[in-house]
C-alpha cells in the first residue's frame, strides 16, 4: 500500500519549523547550547545542528529526541522526525 504524502509548501514548512525552534532556543541557550535548522529532508525530517555546550554533551541525543523532536512535532505535525547534523 502506497501512502501519498500531500504537497506542502516547503518555504511555509521551513518558516513554521524555524518559528517553533525559536521558541525552544532560550531553553537550550540557558544551558549554554544553541541549535540551528540545517535542512528539512524530502521525508520531512528536520536536520538540526547542535551548537555550544550541546556539542559533545552526553545528554544531547536525549535533548534532541525527547525535547526538541517532541515539541517540534507537536507544533508542526508534518515533521516526521528530527536528526542531528553530522557537520
Amino acid at each position: 500500500m502506497n501512502s501519498v504524502r500531500p504537497q506542502i509548501d516547503s518555504s511555509t514548512l521551513e518558516s513554521r519549523v524555524k518559528s517553533a525552534l525559536e521558541e525552544l532556543r532560550p531553553l537550550i541557550q540557558w544551558d549554554g547550547g544553541d541549535l540551528e535548522l540545517v535542512e528539512i529532508t524530502d521525508a520531512h525530517v528536520a536536520v538540526i545542528r547542535l551548537l555550544g555546550a550541546c556539542v559533545g554533551c552526553p545528554s544531547s541525543q536525549a535533548t534532541l529526541k525527547l525535547g526538541i523532536e517532541k515539541s517540534l512535532r507537536d507544533k508542526v505535525p508534518e515533521i516526521t522526525g528530527v536528526e542531528a547534523s553530522d557537520g
